[in-house]
């Protein structure tokens, strides 16, 4: 074939011609296109350090914002326990208001009931006193067949038995003021333990 036994004598100048168009082409290129992308290359880079700044300066802020959050969420917890401590306080307060109204209460309660129990107990004595002395009549009638009359009755019956009501009557007055004392202690110790 003709054209593979051409190529050893055209094979040099098509290589020149080669190199010379390429290096045309190279240098067309770097110097029209290279300026051009070494210029879009330096304004991205520009642009890279002024975001890279700016996301700085916003981290920085949200930084502040963050740490101005944890000051004030801080403080509204503070300021919430000491509400609910002064609200705690004010309960216990009130509390221990109605607590110390409702032993009052019971105390007074306590010695109405007692005063009743030493009227009824009274009254007790005095209509068995009565009923006795109008025994005792009965049967000095019966007996003597004088009639001594109540009045009479009760006096030798109260002189009779004075010494022995005031031994019975010390015991169960000194029990009821031992009452009365209980009912107050008991009152101070429920105090005591709220």
């Amino acid at each position: 074939m003709p054209q593979i036994d051409q190529l050893p004598y055209i094979l040099s100048s098509q290589l020149f011609w080669l190199v010379v168009i390429f290096g045309i082409i190279l240098f067309g290129i770097a110097g029209t296109m290279l300026p051009k992308i070494q210029s879009v290359v330096d304004e991205r880079a520009l642009s890279i350090a002024k975001d890279l700044e700016l996301a700085t300066a916003a981290r920085a802020d949200a930084e502040a914002a963050e740490a101005q959050w944890q000051t004030r969420l801080e403080t509204a917890r503070i300021e919430a326990a000491q509400i609910a401590m002064k609200a705690k306080q004010a309960g216990a307060q009130e509390s221990e208001a109605l607590l110390k109204e409702a032993l009052a209460s019971i105390d007074q309660r306590t010695e109405l009931a007692l005063q009743g129990i030493r009227s009824a107990v009274a009254a007790a004595r005095v209509e068995m006193d009565n009923a006795t002395a109008e025994a005792v009549r009965e049967m000095v009638e019966r007996l003597v067949g004088i009639d001594v009359g109540t009045a009479a009755a009760a006096e030798a019956l109260d002189a009779r038995m004075a010494p022995s009501r005031s031994a019975a009557q010390g015991p169960a007055d000194e029990q009821n003021a031992d009452d009365t004392a209980a009912g107050a202690g008991r009152t101070r110790e429920w105090q005591k333990a709220s």
